[in-house]
């Protein structure tokens, strides 16, 4: 059987289980969990690729209770598909992984019956914590990517973009401690933590004019004081920081400290700093993969555009700098969606957000299926595994 053939009964399985995928991708949104708390997600995760693909899915891998793993088939090429599920708190699903989960459970569950005459081993990883915590990181650190030749999601958003283009990212916080006095009483007494939060923050305001394109410094105060006429004896912020590079964002990560140790030194403070040291890498585009993945969605009559914004971030970034991989936006096809709100978490579960769900499952599973059956991509993924072991001095923080 040649390609076209594999794509297209490829095509036909996905639509015989469209309902199921439909129904699965509407549990999830309805089950919003946030990242390594997805205990109810994980087991839908794997009881639904039990039911579907009729193979053995493990719930839990390494030190992550809540990722999934199941694999198939015993080819040459190996090839993971990666579902996310974990939630934003107060928004749940607002990302979309709903549509995560539903598109790469269905690829793998199309291609399973095809994986030998594909010559193909096939994986189906379950990440955690894509959110917050780095789920893929860890799971790269830990072997669950291990052999793997080739990586594959998709992310839903407003419009089909042939790519994503995310920044490199990590976490900073910081804890300033003065000293609590009465404000009225006996305010010479006080050493104000909250003076030293707004100090940082307007420092942070005026260095922005001297940093990169694409260094960014965002963040919230998450504990500014008690009572009006209590002088704060503590505050704590949390930032993201980014950068188009690693490195641009380990800089980015020296401006922030300085900000904070000049208000802390200003203020009379102590500042306790600490910087996440898992970092969430830029994507490493890898363009064959990507043609294949455009041409598969161009042909069930989507425009993929190729004008690809700049802006946030995901640990996808860290696997795609040790195994090629692609990480595309399918679009619910309104460009005034904006992520992360609850008016694109309705669309992810509504009509559009169905669509997408059973149109993105075919085109990765085509995705792959040309990559499987097209000799000088195979013959060229193959040849890169190694890349991991030769590069990642990091554990796979890719510092």
């Amino acid at each position: 059987m040649d390609t076209a053939a594999h794509k297209q009964q490829i095509a036909d399985r996905i639509r015989e289980i469209a309902a199921e995928l439909i129904a699965f991708s509407h549990w999830i949104s309805d089950h919003p969990e946030i990242g390594l708390e997805e205990h109810e997600s994980s087991v839908k995760v794997a009881e639904t690729v039990r039911d579907l693909a009729r193979t053995a899915c493990q719930v839990g891998y390494g030190s992550l209770p809540t990722a999934v793993l199941a694999e198939v088939g015993s080819g040459e090429l190996v090839v993971a598909l990666c579902a996310e599920y974990d939630a934003l708190a107060e928004v749940g699903h607002a990302c979309g992984h709903n549509i995560i989960a539903s598109t790469s459970l269905g690829a793998f569950v199309a291609l399973v019956p095809f994986v030998d005459e594909l010559g193909i081993t096939l994986r189906l990883i379950g990440t955690p914590a894509e959110e917050n915590e780095g789920g893929k990181i860890m799971l790269l650190r830990e072997g669950a990517f291990d052999g793997v030749h080739a990586a594959f999601m998709l992310h839903p958003g407003p419009v089909d973009l042939y790519s994503m283009v995310p920044l490199a990212c990590t976490n900073v916080w910081a804890t300033f401690t003065g000293r609590e006095s009465h404000a009225s009483n006996a305010p010479e007494k006080g050493v104000n933590a909250l003076d030293a939060a707004t100090l940082t923050l307007t420092a942070i305001g005026l260095a922005r004019q001297q940093m990169k394109a694409g260094q960014q410094i965002h963040g919230v105060i998450t504990e500014g004081g008690g009572a009006p006429n209590v002088i704060p004896g503590t505050t704590k912020l949390c930032w993201n920081v980014r950068g188009l590079t690693i490195a641009d964002m380990w800089e980015t990560a020296e401006i922030l400290k300085r900000c904070i140790e000049g208000a802390a030194h200003a203020t009379g403070c102590t500042a306790e700093i600490i910087m996440d040291e898992k970092a969430y890498a830029a994507i490493r585009q890898y363009e064959p993969l990507l043609d294949f993945y455009a041409a598969n969605a161009e042909a069930l009559g989507r425009t993929v555009s190729r004008d690809l914004p700049v802006g946030g971030s995901t640990d996808m970034g860290n696997v795609s700098q040790l195994i090629p991989s692609i990480h595309p936006k399918l679009g619910l096809g309104d460009d005034t969606l904006k992520l992360h709100t609850r008016e694109f978490q309705a669309a992810a579960r509504g009509p559009a957000g169905d669509a997408a769900v059973i149109d993105g499952a075919i085109i990765l599973a085509q995705t792959i299926a040309d990559a499987a059956g097209t000799a000088a991509v195979r013959e060229q993924l193959i040849a890169e595994g190694a890349f991991q072991s030769a590069n990642d001095t990091t554990n796979g923080a890719v510092r």
